[in-house]
């Protein structure tokens, strides 16, 4: 196959990203900077196919006041060797490959690539029933779709939206979708954080299987000591963001986390999980709420070491106790090199396989009469955490509680029973129980990754299906 080079000039605005805006901190600044362009080209160009291009300028437009380096990063798609190479003044340089079953994966020079593809093999049948059939599903109801029309429309100003995929899920089937040109109902979408909704929920399943306990100190072999304060982790504290390690946050996409260690840990070094172990203590766990990626990170090896030790694994572990019930049939995960899944913001599915991923929790827990999550721990995961502003409770978004998260999605027309797994950009997977929906909005968004479109999306599809199931039709203005 034909290498495509791309030479990249000042349109490179997301070199340096929120996520890896921790260009300033170190020595390591330059490989921080082309560690984050080298892992989502490969993953979206790879995984997704989706043009590199393409990925590029979206993630620029998401990431403005950040491209003053852009001129001097240089990227090498080579669709041969499936691999990115991005390189900063011809000095730092990371590489990205992508390897069958396991996505993408930044390589370094001090160690081997750990992790082999499980065998593949056919899924078995789902417990959950089908969502659609393989069309796409147009909406009937002009009401819904004028609500899907609003959030695909642009702004006059920037922000630009670039939704990419829209899924409405009501009492178990899809009622409409909506993909942007180029991405099908078959296209695996990066989810970013999203992807820590998955992970708490691999944890609960662990704790079904009575391998795992949420309010017993969590089983990392570097924190046995018992002279260890970080002995008293949780896994209740890793899945809430309360476990107070010294990494920086997460959550902020701003100059101001050039400062933080969390993206060293992303995209310097081979061992996250170990590096995110290696933290000390910023604060006493349970005392304060901080939402940073090394939470997950730890959560994703002991994921792994329970599921057996390595990459392949924890891939059939998911894929038999939470994918195959579900019906996700087009997902990856990815690794950092020595084989931990990467449970803080790196897998893909496909739209409709995030739609069947949020029904799991419209059915508390359960599906086709099989419980896959204890019981209770749907309510577990909606409860919110104290302290934590966003409104954020155990790996979902919540809008329990009385925080200024949930308050501000409440009023601009979100249900106080809403979840939601989020991700940087804009990914979405809202879940109203009261409302049998489960609504997917994925896209490359910048500012506040459109959360006003978001929850206006799922206030008017509310209106709409309200209305629809009163047999009032389609009537309802949703205003400009």
């Amino acid at each position: 196959m034909p290498r495509a080079r791309l030479i990249l000039g000042s349109t490179l605005v997301a070199a340096v990203t929120a996520t890896a805006a921790a260009a300033v901190w170190s020595h390591d600044a330059a490989q921080v900077a082309t560690g984050f362009v080298a892992d989502i080209l490969c993953s979206q160009t790879f995984v997704s196919g989706l043009a590199p291009d393409r990925v590029l300028a979206e993630t620029t437009e998401a990431m403005p006041g950040v491209g003053l380096i852009g001129w001097a990063i240089a990227v090498d798609v080579d669709r041969g060797r499936r691999e990115v190479t991005t390189t900063l003044l011809g000095t730092s340089r990371s590489r990205a490959v992508h390897r069958d079953g396991l996505g993408c994966t930044l390589v370094h020079d001090d160690g081997p690539v750990d992790g082999a593809p499980p065998p593949v093999g056919p899924l078995p049948p789902p417990e959950l029933p089908e969502i659609a059939g393989p069309e796409t599903v147009s909406a009937a109801d002009p009401a819904v779709a004028r609500a899907i029309e609003h959030v695909f429309a642009e702004p006059d100003q920037p922000p630009l939206r670039h939704t990419r995929a829209v899924v409405i899920v009501k009492d178990g089937r899809i009622i409409a979708e909506r993909y942007a040109a180029g991405v099908t109902v078959d296209t695996p979408l990066l989810g970013y954080s999203a992807t820590k909704s998955v992970f708490s929920t691999l944890i609960g399943i662990l704790v079904r299987q009575g391998r795992l306990a949420v309010d017993q100190p969590a089983p990392v072999p570097r924190w046995r000591n018992p002279d260890d304060p970080r002995r008293a982790i949780t896994v209740d504290h890793l899945l809430r963001h309360t476990a107070g390690l010294d990494v920086g946050s997460s959550l902020m996409a701003t100059l101001g986390s050039a400062f933080d260690k969390v993206n060293r840990m992303k995209f310097v070094v081979r061992d996250q999980a170990g590096f995110a172990e290696e933290a000390p203590l910023a604060t006493a766990p349970g005392s304060a709420w901080n939402y940073n990626d090394a939470n997950y990170l730890v959560l994703s090896r002991l994921t792994r070491d329970l599921a057996g030790g390595h990459a392949s694994d924890v891939l059939r572990f998911a894929r038999r106790e939470l994918f195959a019930p579900l019906g996700m049939r087009n997902v990856t995960l990815q690794f950092d090199a020595t084989g931990t899944p990467e449970g803080a913001s790196e897998m893909l599915a496909t739209a409709r396989d995030w739609a069947r991923f949020g029904m799991l929790y419209l059915e508390d827990g359960v599906v086709g009469g099989t419980r896959i999550l204890p019981a209770g721990w749907v309510r577990y995961c909606a409860t919110a955490t104290p302290d934590a502003w966003v409104g954020y409770g155990a790996g979902w978004w919540t809008n329990s509680g009385d925080s200024v998260g949930a308050r501000k999605r409440i009023g601009l027309g979100m249900p106080r029973d809403a979840i939601h797994a989020r991700g940087q950009f804009g990914q979405y997977v809202v879940v109203v129980p009261s409302e049998r929906l489960v609504i997917v909005r994925f896209g490359t968004t910048g500012g506040d990754n459109d959360i006003t479109g978001v929850s206006r999306l799922v206030a008017d599809v509310i209106a709409a299906t309200r209305a629809r199931d009163a047999g009032g039709g389609s009537t309802t203005s949703f205003g400009n």
